[in-house]
């Protein structure tokens, strides 16, 4: 069973697709470094909307600058880090909802 299968009620169809749609949405998506470096430049605030895969934050590393792309589309609720502090691969950068 699908977790959004679960939410089934007595209703079937366009009403329980709408939930799910709705509750996908609303779930946060943290985007983390995929390498550990520094981060060079935030380039989205808190309230912006952001694209799938629009670079969201540049890492540095070993003298190269790498972008982190947002996993899915959304309005950017939370920035974790600031610019020039060290991150460690896997630590969340900033949470998409």
């Amino acid at each position: 069973m699908r977790w959004y299968e679960s939410m089934r009620g007595p209703t079937t169809g366009l009403v329980d697709e709408a939930a799910r749609v709705v509750m996908c949405r609303a779930m946060p998506v943290d985007v983390a470094a995929h390498i550990t470096g520094t981060v060079w430049k935030i380039q989205v605030k808190v309230g912006d909307h952001v694209e799938e895969e629009q670079p969201v934050v540049i890492l540095e590393s070993m003298k190269m600058e790498m972008p982190v792309e947002s996993p899915a589309a959304g309005r950017v609720t939370i920035i974790a880090v600031s610019e020039g502090q060290a991150v460690e691969e896997g630590e969340v950068l900033l949470t998409i909802e």
